[in-house]
């Protein structure tokens, strides 16, 4: 059988030499140009090859929809579901199998699911809830990472070259994760930086994932005995059964939400930046506007972590078997014309029936976190920057090569300060060190790592 061709019977999954492969470099450059071809071939469940495992690509609006909301109880995430990894026919060196095998919450099911998403939801309440005093102390916070990181980048001079992606929407929300999960300050700069190495997958990522883990696991240990304002003690108060290996497995979930939130920060700055008329809606205050169409038009996870059917069942045009793994494209239901044909371009308000935020059982439950995240992120980028302009033309910006997310590798950007904003620069001192190497109380101002870093990511004037 040659690649591309499906077999006689349609209710066998193809060999990974029968299909196309989908990461391609035509993927990397314009997804949605793939997604069209598959759909006109397929219809809205397609073959695929997925790094040489061969997987059902689902990218009808409404089979995903079906899916995540699993009103059948017959979609499972538990691995053990899979059938060809039960079977051993997995190579032991493909590159997502760690993905799939850290066994939290995301990959679990029924009660064992239900009590840790109870978890996490009680956990994250203090923080999410506006009349909350942590939901606002937090909010105060972002605002004055946002500022520390904007006071890094435009160090120097009042014009300048600068890397969004890497100098302010990545290490943004890596400094919200460190003030949720109670780090002490030096510590905690240690876990960021791991956390950086290993959603870049680069060849210190192995090494850096398990430093992370330790301290995660370390970090759990902490707060059994002793409890603080933050995430883990808020965790272990709502389940306290919880042992260090099964809260450490949890807390490793937020590098995902975080490089989520960092592509949907970049993604909205593009948009901003492009789109004339959204730039003008920032000043009359509808950025969460601006946020919600971004995630419909360029949802940041673009695809989700496999689904395994726990019975043979009817998807698109072919019959799934019994544990095959199922991939889910959300930006592929978005450009579904039975849903994207529905949708009012022109209105004020864009659908918030999009599926951004995933749905049913294990749809996202740091939403409102992340939604805050990027609008502070916006607003103070906008408000202290007066000019910022793409140093590449939109459609030649670098994206990075990923089977889940829609991420841009650098978002390189001209800038110029406002007015007010030289002035606060020169009367000030360059060399003052951000508020967040500092913020425990009565600690010297340092150089720290991070701040080292991140200075060193300026491109010279």
């Amino acid at each position: 059988m040659t690649r591309g061709t499906w077999p006689q019977q349609p209710s066998e999954i193809p060999s990974s030499t029968s299909v196309e492969p989908l990461l391609t470099r035509d993927y990397d450059a314009e997804p949605a140009l793939v997604h069209e071809r598959l759909r006109a071939r397929y219809g809205s469940v397609a073959p695929v090859d997925l790094l040489g495992v061969p997987v059902w690509f689902v990218l009808g609006y409404e089979d995903v929809l079906r899916v995540l909301q699993n009103s059948g109880g017959i979609w499972s995430k538990d691995v053990d579901r899979w059938h060809a990894y039960v079977e051993g026919r997995i190579p032991t060196d493909w590159p997502l199998l760690p993905v799939f095998q850290l066994n939290s919450s995301t990959f679990q099911e029924g009660i064992a699911q239900q009590e840790l998403r109870a978890a996490w939801t009680s956990a994250l309440m203090p923080f999410q809830d506006p009349s909350q005093a942590q939901a606002k102390k937090l909010e105060h916070a972002i605002v004055r990472y946002a500022d520390d990181l904007l006071d890094v980048l435009t160090e120097g001079g009042s014009t300048g070259w600068a890397d969004l992606a890497a100098q302010y929407a990545r290490p943004l929300p890596l400094m919200v994760a460190n003030r949720l999960l109670g780090f002490p300050a030096a510590r905690g700069e240690d876990v960021v930086m791991d956390i950086w190495r290993m959603v870049d997958a680069g060849p210190d990522a192995p090494a850096a994932f398990e430093r992370l883990y330790a301290a995660m696991r370390e970090l759990a240990a902490t707060k059994r005995e002793h409890p603080g304002d933050d995430l883990p003690s808020y965790m272990i108060q709502a389940k306290p059964d919880f042992t260090l290996d099964e809260l450490a497995r949890e807390l490793l979930m937020l590098p995902g939400f975080l490089d989520f939130t960092t592509s949907l920060v970049c993604n909205v700055v593009v948009e901003v930046i492009s789109n004339p008329d959204v730039r003008e809606s920032l000043s009359v205050g509808s950025i969460d506007e601006t946020v919600n169409r971004v995630a419909l038009l360029n949802p940041p996870m673009a695809n989700l972590s496999f689904r395994f059917p726990m019975t043979d069942v009817k998807l698109g045009n072919y019959t799934i078997p019994a544990g095959d793994p199922v991939m889910l494209s959300v930006a592929g239901a978005h450009a579904d014309p039975r849903f994207a044909g529905a949708i009012d371009r022109q209105a004020i308000r864009s659908t918030r029936a999009h599926l951004a935020w995933g749905a049913g059982p294990h749809s996202c439950l740091g939403q409102r976190l992340a939604t805050q995240i990027t609008i502070i992120a916006v607003r103070r980028l906008f408000g202290r920057l007066s000019r910022i302009k793409l140093a590449l033309p939109a459609d030649q910006l670098p994206w990075r090569p990923s089977p889940f997310a829609r991420a841009l590798r650098s978002l390189p950007i001209q800038y110029e300060l406002t007015g007010e904003q030289v002035h606060t620069r020169t009367a000030g001192s360059a060399d003052a060190q951000p508020s967040q190497a500092v913020e425990a109380a009565g600690q010297p101002a340092r150089r720290s790592p991070l701040w080292n870093f991140l200075r060193g990511l300026r491109r010279p004037r």
